[in-house]
């Protein structure tokens, strides 16, 4: 068995789709396949344990450049959704109106810089946390991103005809967006120094993304699936995603006082909170899986996926049990996943499998391999 990452890959995680114009795309028929899984969901989703398994259809170019194009990326997404259909599979794929880091930092005033064939980046820092503090702020759908994203989910809606599972943007964490923003040399030392204007700032930014979101809710109607962006998701889940992955940069003992009660915050508002991070967070899984409604915990599980994976010991030991969801990206070989979730299983487990097999044939294979061993 090999499991190392591949530095020759633009995205590890990444399918390999061709696009479809919303005209082309028979959207009554992923309609029905997607309504066909949903059932599945919601039989999950009310149960003490279980297992589903997610073969994500991630593509590459809609987490470049061209997230920036309403037309291209509804194109690809598209793409991705018709090919789905071909792997064996328990948890629809979706359309999402947005890709990209910085949405909720614009209500700072930070625009993005664009550089050709990449994703968006902030451009532009706060020397300290007392100074993002002092500044101004506006809400989010008044800013130039907040309005694209906006109508791009109108455009994503009109051209599906609201007929397809769409979720809300990407989004980061309050801790996430601060961490982006706020002089790094200078973020990490205000946790200590100036703990006040931490906890202001980051219930602020707990405020501005909870309203954002709800702009979105209201804006997708019935056609949303939660918890969203690179979760597993569907109309039965609940709860709202969000990228924390500035917890691999905290003690645990700043992480949960200081952090964890903004994100959930903003979570408690949408069903519940809905954990991810990139990167090893193995040293806070237990307090994660703990944290009160918790909905989804999101993680790596090979090399192959992330070079710095979660190792699979104790995470049956701290979700099992919980209530939680944990939602396991494996890339790799077939043997590489069934390891994985032999060790990842245990009963009292609610476990989503994220596969990203190469061929329909070999995930018809790992799919069944995956529910013999959870059963």
């Amino acid at each position: 068995m090999k499991d190392t990452f591949d530095t020759s890959l633009a995205d590890s995680q990444a399918t390999r789709v061709e696009p479809v114009a919303p005209e082309r795309f028979d959207r009554a028929r992923y309609a029905d396949y997607a309504a066909a899984l949903e059932e599945r969901c919601a039989d999950f989703w009310k149960a003490g344990q279980g297992v589903l398994v997610y073969r994500r259809m991630r593509v590459k170019e809609v987490f470049a450049e061209d997230c920036r194009d309403m037309r291209r990326s509804l194109a690809w997404q598209l793409g991705a959704l018709e090919q789905s259909m071909r792997y064996e599979a328990d948890v629809p794929n979706f359309l999402e109106p947005w890709y990209g880091l910085g949405t909720v930092a614009a209500a700072y005033g930070f625009d993005y810089r664009w550089e050709a064939g990449l994703a968006p980046a902030v451009d532009g820092k706060f020397a300290s946390t007392a100074e993002l503090v002092a500044a101004p702020f506006r809400p989010v759908a008044e800013t130039a991103i907040g309005r694209h994203t906006l109508e791009m989910a109108e455009y994503f809606l009109d051209a599906t005809r609201g007929e397809l599972p769409m979720s809300y943007c990407d989004v980061q964490s309050p801790l996430n967006t601060l961490s982006n923003i706020v002089d790094s040399n200078q973020f990490y030392l205000d946790f200590y120094l100036d703990p006040e204007a931490m906890t202001t700032a980051m219930e602020r930014t707990a405020d501005l993304l909870a309203d954002f979101t709800e702009a979105q809710r209201r804006l997708i109607g019935p056609a949303l699936v939660k918890p969203g962006h690179g979760f597993s998701s569907a109309r039965a889940f609940d709860g709202l995603g969000m990228s924390d992955d500035t917890v691999t940069m905290l003690s645990p003992d700043l992480y949960f006082p200081v952090a964890v009660p903004a994100m959930k915050k903003v979570g408690d508002r949408f069903g519940g909170t809905v954990f991810h991070s990139c990167g090893c967070w193995t040293d806070k899984k237990e307090g994660i899986a703990r944290i009160e409604g918790l909905r989804m915990a999101d993680g790596a599980f090979s090399l192959a996926t992330d070079p710095g994976a979660n190792p699979v010991e104790g995470f049956a030991e701290a979700f099992a049990g919980s209530g939680a969801v944990l939602n396991a990206r494996i890339v790799g070989p077939a043997e590489v996943v069934v390891e994985k979730v032999r060790a990842l299983w245990r009963p009292g487990m609610k476990l989503i499998v994220v596969t990203y097999c190469d061929t329909p044939a070999e995930q018809a294979d790992l799919y069944r391999k995956i529910h013999e061993i959870c059963r």
